[in-house]
């Protein structure tokens, strides 16, 4: 126990020690204030990881460098940020892997279905050379990647019938994220799949002109879709990756090591979510049972998988190596 209580104290030194290097080199700067701009909600995993970012930021800069979080898209949908980034309108944002990829289309590389067996699987090929090289890339579109943060395994809910395998999907009109890869993987499986942003899916949902969406439990939990929705499958589709993404305008005006705070606390931020989402899900799915959803937990994960086969068919050489390098990884 003492040797416990000695480690645990030369750790806190330790980290005081840095926190002070880091806010002593801070000491010249002119103070900024940086946007985070996300979609979801103050219950939600992504808004836990932008105050967790906000709280290491400001603390490693003195202050220097301040953040204010937007949430509930209020300086817009997930496309309109990244757009308003590349030009200096928007400063970051929290955005989920769909759309980035509709501006480096490599990183749909991710969303391709059942790639991942588990999240450990899943973290390990993105904090890994494969994912710090495809966030590199966004520099190409002017935005500049930090770290993965994650949307999670993603499961689907629908308001009319309980699903356990592709057949059930037939015409279910579902909405899927603006991504090829999310439309193709549900029309192979037999659903109207609708993409549309998520502010516009809340209400369709309301309005009963779509019967169901597909997201992580946090998501289905935060924003209470056992409201409109009586059944999930725990389907766990697609691993989704969140960003922790910058305007290139902006990262290009900040001090080298500014960049380097912002480039390790959103790491550190993003596992911070990654921990907090995988601590919630049982109580989560828990309340939602007890709101009155029905929920799937052993759907038959062959036939689904069976069922979009074509989509790798498709889409394998869209991606260049980076699938094959992706599956070499997790043997």
């Amino acid at each position: 126990m003492k040797t416990f209580a000695r480690n645990t104290l030369a750790l806190g030194i330790s980290l005081a020690l840095v926190s002070a290097a880091n806010a002593a080199d801070f000491a010249d700067m002119d103070p900024v204030t940086l946007r985070l701009a996300h979609v979801v909600n103050e219950q939600d995993g992504f808004h836990i990881a932008a105050t967790k970012f906000e709280e290491l930021v400001e603390e490693r800069t003195d202050g220097k460098v301040n953040i204010e979080i937007y949430p509930n898209a209020s300086l817009g949908d997930e496309r309109t940020l990244l757009e308003g980034m590349q030009i200096g309108t928007v400063d970051m944002g929290l955005i989920t892997n769909g759309p980035v990829a509709n501006f480096v289309e490599e990183m749909a590389v991710f969303e391709l279905p059942f790639l991942f067996p588990s999240p450990e699987a899943a973290y390990g090929v993105l904090d890994g050379p494969i994912g710090q090289e495809l966030l590199d890339k966004l520099s190409d579109v002017n935005l500049k990647g930090l770290a993965y943060a994650e949307r999670g395994f993603r499961n689907l809910t629908n308001s009319e019938r309980a699903v356990n395998s592709p057949e059930d999907l037939d015409g279910l009109r579902i909405r899927v994220m603006e991504n090829p890869v999310y439309t193709d993987t549900f029309r192979e499986l037999g659903a109207n799949a609708i993409p549309m942003a998520w502010t516009e899916a809340l209400t369709a949902m309301q309005q009963g002109t779509i019967d169901g969406q597909e997201n992580p439990v946090n998501v289905i939990h935060s924003f209470k879709l056992d409201e409109t929705q009586n059944y999930m499958t725990l389907s766990r589709h697609t691993y989704a990756p969140a960003i922790f993404v910058m305007g290139m305008p902006v990262w290009n005006q900040l001090p080298e090591q500014a960049q380097t705070v912002l480039k390790e606390a959103a790491q550190e931020a993003a596992e911070h979510e990654r921990q907090v989402n995988a601590d919630m899900e049982a109580d989560q799915l828990a309340a939602l049972r007890e709101a009155g959803m029905e929920i799937n937990e052993t759907p038959d994960m062959e036939a689904f998988q069976a069922a979009v086969a074509p989509v790798y068919e498709k889409y394998g050489e869209q991606f260049g190596d980076y699938l094959p390098r992706i599956q070499e990884a997790l043997k």
